[in-house]
């Protein structure tokens, strides 16, 4: 694919949203934005144009027809596995329904355009081996999981029914400054504000973790040369790092010197180890960049300026 493309981001304002606004700006796309914030709570600098829409809504289709994106990034979306278990309506509408609007409009407005979904290693539940490959078959064990899932199918609904041309990334632990939920932001802010850091768990949880960088550079192979057929691909680094690992890796990025513990809790819906097997998007031409180590010391150094503003 030749460059000056435009490509239209959904959830551009969120945590991954806002990388891959970035990046594709960085390789010379055009980037039209689209999320329910108001614009300046939007990457302004990275687009050609934002829209404030709260989907879904009837402006999208208008938008699709004048702007005719080559490529469209789902970003938008609840990202809560815990807020999925005690409000499944409202995950099951800003995923599924969501999804499911969003494809219908390019159906009827931009037939052509690639259209690159979100997913999660939710959808595998607590895997059967290790690494875990596309092949395994999906176990949610969430609302989060199950409504993920259901949107992977949307996506092979409408290649296989209208010729949509669609792709799914079920991304691993997604982290990097900017992120402000989840076990590294938990550790960090424990980490900077009390003596003891005490985590849910028993440690020895672990996960796979890809940073957003990474994922911006992953979207940009798949829009270029995956044959968009209703495929899913994992993305991850590939590497398995227990909690225990992590959390101490944060806490000497930190020099904190107190003490770490595990409250021995596993939160209901919560997979306990994961390892991707990545070789599908390797083939595509994807490699991960940024080491967990740097990752973990940028991300620490990020949520000490944030928290305590040196």
């Amino acid at each position: 694919m030749t460059q000056h493309q435009s490509i239209l981001v959904t959830g551009v304002s969120g945590f991954i949203g806002r990388y891959v606004a970035r990046y594709f700006c960085e390789q010379g796309w055009s980037v039209i934005g689209i999320d329910n914030s108001p614009p300046e709570n939007a990457p302004l600098a990275n687009l050609s144009a934002y829209h404030r829409l709260h989907l879904p809504d009837s402006g999208l289709g208008s938008l699709l027809q004048e702007k005719s994106p080559q490529v469209c990034i789902h970003c938008a979306g609840r990202a809560s596995v815990g807020l999925s278990i005690t409000d499944p309506g409202a995950d099951f509408y800003a995923n599924t329904t969501l999804t499911f609007e969003i494809l219908n409009a390019l159906r009827l407005n931009a037939p052509k355009c690639r259209f690159i979904f979100l997913s999660s290693a939710a959808v595998y539940g607590n895997p059967e081996s290790l690494p875990v490959s596309e092949k395994q078959s999906p176990a949610p064990l969430s609302p989060y999981g199950f409504h993920k899932r259901q949107c992977e199918q949307l996506c092979l609904e409408f290649t296989k029914v209208y010729d949509l041309p669609t792709a799914s990334l079920r991304i691993f632990s997604a982290y990097g400054p900017g992120l402000r939920r989840q076990v590294l932001w938990d550790i960090c802010q424990k980490a900077i504000s009390q003596n003891s850091v005490t985590l849910q768990g028993t440690g020895q949880e672990s996960r796979d973790f890809i940073h957003a960088l990474d994922i911006a550079k992953a979207l940009m192979v798949v829009a270029n040369f995956a044959p968009m057929q209703g495929e899913v691909y994992n993305l991850a680094s590939g590497t398995e790092v227990s909690i225990s690992e992590l959390a101490k890796m944060v806490l000497d990025a930190l020099e904190h010197e107190g003490i770490l513990q595990f409250d021995g809790v596993v939160p209901i819906g919560t997979p306990l180890n994961w390892r991707a097997e990545t070789s599908k998007l390797a083939a595509l031409g994807f490699t991960a960049s940024v080491s967990l180590e740097k990752g973990v010391k940028t991300f620490a150094n990020w949520c000490r300026a944030e928290l305590v503003g040196i």
